[in-house]
């Protein structure tokens, strides 16, 4: 049997799911909310840049990507300068929403599943 390794966890949720070769990231928003769509946007890429390596994996390992967005019209051009910059030209596969968050601060959400 496979174990489960299972990182940061509390009662609701574990940040990192390692099994198999495979991490399952939980949503991930930014710290300083105050911040726009590119503060928030280079906040939240760089926290999973962090977690990625926690778990021996990294950006160019990502398999997909689901990104849940407060206003799309408003900061969809700007998040994907971002997010294109931080892919580096080897994009995973990926879907983007817009959502209503209960932080009205918060204008990005990202789940990320990468190969270890």
């Amino acid at each position: 049997m496979n174990s489960i390794q299972r990182i940061d966890s509390n009662t609701k949720l574990s940040r990192v799911v390692v099994h198999q070769g495979v991490a399952w990231l939980s949503g991930l928003v930014a710290a300083d909310c105050s911040q726009g769509i590119v503060g928030q946007t280079q906040q939240v890429l760089a926290r999973l840049d962090e977690l990625l390596a926690s778990v021996g994996s990294d950006r160019s390992r990502v398999l997909s990507a689901q990104l849940w967005m407060k206003d799309m019209s408003a900061d969809f051009a700007a998040m994907n300068e971002e997010w294109s910059a931080w892919c580096a030209g080897e994009p995973p596969a990926r879907a983007t929403c817009q959502v209503t968050f209960d932080d009205p601060d918060i204008r990005l959400e990202l789940i990320v599943t990468a190969a270890v």
